[in-house]
């Protein structure tokens, strides 16, 4: 590492062998690259394993959890471990997403440019995600603060964010030793979102555009309620319930009677089957009795 920091990447893998041997490949191939490559593995039931260990890469290092507990427990896990281990930043992203060699490096430089310009931490940078066909990935569009542009110039343009993705994100330590880990308890959906909303309380991040990623998912879809389907709406209960359980939290009952008047409308404009709306409903009524534990460290 040459920049003068103990960076770690954490990537969280589940039966994508194929996908997860690209993405090991891409941060070999960082101009700046990350000190330690943690893969943690939800017990995968490929060959992930065997292809992790043929990798000639010695930053990686491989840790299988005992059952799959989810994206969001698998970057809980990672985190902690990383965090452990000393790193002054996290680098987080998917087994399916793929940086282009600088990508790490202009998160870098964007994080510590802002700071250098404006005296200001941020507490993360998250990159430009974009779908295989080189358009902007619908699911990973990190949620703006109201003032946005106020840095923006024609030397910087970073763009103040108040949440993103876990899809290529750099994370500062100091950010995770002040607000703790991402809820492990959430399994999946949501857990980024509520996690970069917590520790931007303390300064918003940034967007960096010139660090780019691109996200293999077979569709270039939002998270959107009017999608609701039988295969998948096991995920949409996941969010409902923990999206619920974040809004009760932070925004009481006006928050989250805001979004059950959104999800109503979404499922009703995508015409979801009586049977499926009353499982999200159901999932939203546990999620208003949900109190999952925030982990400090």
């Amino acid at each position: 590492m040459s920049m003068l920091s103990n960076v770690a990447a954490v990537i969280v893998t589940f039966n994508r062998s194929a996908k997860l041997s690209r993405v090991l490949d891409a941060l070999a191939q960082q101009t700046v690259r990350p000190d330690t490559i943690y893969v943690i593995d939800n017990a995968s039931t490929d060959d992930t394993e065997a292809v992790v260990r043929s990798k000639d890469i010695p930053e990686i290092r491989y840790v299988r959890l005992p059952k799959n507990i989810g994206g969001a427990g698998g970057f809980h896990e990672g985190m902690k471990v990383a965090y452990q281990n000393g790193a002054d930043y996290l680098w987080i992203s998917d087994d399916d997403a793929y940086p282009e060699p600088d990508a790490l490096e202009r998160l870098l430089h964007g994080i510590r440019d802002f700071e250098a310009h404006y005296q200001w931490r941020p507490s993360f940078a998250c990159s430009r995600v974009e779908w295989i066909d080189g358009t902007i990935c619908e699911m990973n569009i990190p949620a703006p603060v109201w003032d946005w542009p106020r840095f923006q110039s024609r030397e910087t343009l970073y763009s103040l964010v108040v949440s993103c993705s876990f899809v290529s994100v750099l994370i500062p330590r100091w950010a995770v030793e002040m607000h703790g880990l991402p809820i492990a308890d959430y399994f999946i959906w949501f857990d980024d979102a509520e996690y970069t909303r917590r520790i931007a309380r303390s300064y918003p991040g940034i967007f960096v555009p010139d660090s780019r990623v691109t996200h293999d998912t077979p569709e270039n879809k939002g998270v959107n309620f009017a999608l609701v389907t039988e295969k998948s709406v096991w995920k949409f209960e996941y969010g409902a319930r923990n999206e619920t359980s974040f809004r009760r939290r932070e925004q009481g009952l006006p928050g989250v009677a805001q979004f059950v008047y959104g999800v109503r409308a979404q499922m009703r404009a995508g015409g979801v089957p009586k049977h499926l709306q009353r499982r999200i409903w159901k999932a939203i009524w546990r999620g208003w009795r949900f109190r999952p534990e925030i982990m400090k460290l």
